[in-house]
């Protein structure tokens, strides 16, 4: 583990998540705080992680989170609701830098919803999470609230399939249980979903909210990093950007084509052995 001592405001701000979707989470950061430096884990090589029992997630999350303070993060962010729900208790009682998880977007529905009518989708075992139904009861009590699990949504994304007939068709299947309920407000509790959001809005139609966390994330880590004086100054030059490393577990060469077309600039992503 890196020291105190090696962290400053030049040192990468880390993001990591089973595979792809940590990219929107990402985009939304990199959008927000264009100057810092970033490192990016996908663990491809276990992903999906929503099948997996909360103590196998909460290991691979320190193994992924040691490889991440090896590249000398500043600060973690848990680019996966699943990951964040199972072990970011164990993440923050194993390392002492600062971790932000993901928190499905519950919150603000309550706040958008007109009918009082919210879907939540995210991956099977967030969406059965005591978590979930814990944010649920503390803030939308007084809503409808209809969670669904959808691993299937997360196999398009990580195949690098973002919209088209096909992708449309397995959304139709997969969100005709919320959309029969009548939702006003859609939220979107797994990171991979918004990489499919064009094709999401076009079978939800316009009269159907859609929210989720990154822009919320984006705050969250400029306060934080403000907090603790290592907000990476400005350069004078115009235009300037900090460096981005990605790295995946798996079979780096195709995850770095799927970044980029997910992200909309070159990445190349090299492999990492955990």
């Amino acid at each position: 583990m890196a020291s105190e001592h090696e962290i400053s405001a030049e040192s990468p701000v880390g993001v990591f998540d089973s595979g792809v979707g940590g990219l929107t989470i990402l985009a939304e950061i990199r959008k927000a705080l264009p100057l810092e430096n970033y490192v990016y884990l996908g663990d491809t090589a276990h992903c999906p992680y929503g099948m997996r029992s909360e103590a196998e997630i909460a290991e691979l999350s320190i193994i992924n989170c040691r490889f991440l303070i090896e590249q000398d993060a500043k600060l973690i962010i848990v680019a996966c609701n699943t990951a964040s729900q199972a072990a970011l208790n164990a993440l923050r009682a194993t390392y002492s830098i600062p971790f932000i998880g993901v928190v499905p977007a519950v919150k603000p529905a309550a706040r958008a919803t007109k009918r009082g009518r919210i879907g939540v989708i995210a991956t099977n075992q967030a969406a059965q999470a005591a978590y979930l139904h814990q944010l649920i009861a503390d803030f939308a009590n007084d809503n409808e609230v209809y969670t669904a699990g959808c691993p299937e949504l997360v196999t398009l994304a990580e195949q690098g399939q973002f919209d088209g007939p096909a992708v449309e068709a397995t959304l139709r299947h997969a969100l005709q249980p919320l959309l029969q309920r009548d939702i006003d407000v859609l939220v979107l509790g797994c990171t991979h979903f918004p990489a499919l959001r064009p094709a999401i809005e076009r079978v939800v139609g316009p009269d159907v909210q859609i929210i989720d966390s990154g822009s919320a994330i984006a705050r969250r880590t400029r306060t934080i990093l403000e907090s603790a004086n290592l907000l990476r100054a400005a350069d004078t030059q115009p235009g300037f950007q900090g460096t981005l490393q990605v790295w995946s577990s798996g079979n780096a060469e195709s995850f770095g084509e799927i970044a980029t077309r997910l992200l909309g600039y070159p990445v190349i992503a090299q492999h990492a052995s955990l």
